[in-house]
């Protein structure tokens, strides 16, 4: 019995390209963490937007329950992409991040979060709030049907 072709394509620079733009344009993404309570995994929809670096941030209130499995074990997962109006959704390009999850500095990053996302104006102050930075590890591309890639910290600029 011959072996399953592998689905992965080799990275290229239209991958690298899709990859870091699906990043840029985020305003909304899939967090996947693990329960410290349980071991299980969950996810939530949480707001995003790149940082000043190009990496996913988010701003997370200390009462959310994925704030306290951040703070357990920082490894988590972001999914990343919306699907378009029209059209299969299987096929809109999409991307899994594997990342860490690291604190950032919510007052140095205000004018620039606020410019990104004006509506956090209502609760960026709060004092259960922090900003989340989120260091890639690697990245899954499914660029749609029969486009996936495999894609490193390096391949998008980190």
């Amino acid at each position: 019995m011959a072996d399953a072709p592998n689905p992965i394509r080799e990275t290229d620079e239209d991958a690298r390209t899709l990859a870091k733009g699906l990043i840029a344009a985020a305003r909304f993404g899939a967090l996947a963490v693990i329960e410290p309570e349980t071991g299980l995994p969950t996810v939530t929809r949480i707001a995003v937007v790149p940082g000043p670096d190009g990496a996913p941030m988010s701003l997370i209130s200390d009462l959310s329950s994925h704030s306290a499995a951040l703070a357990a074990n920082p490894a988590c997962s972001l999914l990343l992409g919306e699907p378009e109006a029209k059209g299969d959704p299987l096929t809109h390009p999409r991307i899994t991040l594997q990342c860490r999850a690291q604190r950032a500095d919510k007052s140095a990053l205000r004018a620039y979060y606020l410019g990104l996302y004006p509506k956090a104006q209502l609760y960026y102050d709060f004092g259960d709030f922090r900003m989340i930075r989120f260091q890639i590890d690697r990245a899954l591309l499914n660029g749609g049907f029969g486009k996936a890639f495999h894609l490193t910290a390096n391949d998008l600029g980190r």
